[in-house]
């Protein structure tokens, strides 16, 4: 049997992209503050980043400890989801985030990665 590999959630990619969130969040705002007429477009980025910057505090708790082991025939993680590696269909990575899809259509989210494209490429290695 190999060695597990764990995939661990990243202090500095969460703080990314909850940044980056916060930047939608704060132009989304403004936009539909601007479309239905309010005076005071700019109070929409102070709001959408308080939103995002709450969320994320609030949140990061949990999301931090969400870890995701992979061992020779079988990728767990929280809650507990369990994939076997024979029935992994695609990995994709989006943002700091590598979603893994099964041949059934289920998708799970492997969050906050500092190197996407390696947690990639280690589930692929282990498909085989």
């Amino acid at each position: 049997m190999a060695d597990l590999v764990v995939f661990t959630p990243h202090r500095n990619a969460y703080i990314q992209t909850n940044l980056t969130l916060a930047a939608i969040a704060m132009a989304g705002a403004m936009i539909v503050l601007w479309l239905i007429g309010n005076p005071y477009v700019w109070t929409g980025a102070p709001a959408g980043l308080a939103a995002i910057g709450f969320r994320a505090w609030y949140l990061a708790s949990e999301e931090l400890t969400n870890t995701w082991e992979m061992s020779d025939t079988t990728l767990t993680g929280p809650g507990p989801r369990t994939v076997a590696l024979n029935q992994i269909e695609a990995v994709n990575t989006m943002g700091s985030f590598v979603q893994v899809v099964t041949k059934s259509g289920d998708k799970h989210l492997i969050k906050y990665q500092a190197d996407p494209a390696a947690t990639k490429a280690a589930i692929e290695r282990a498909m085989g």
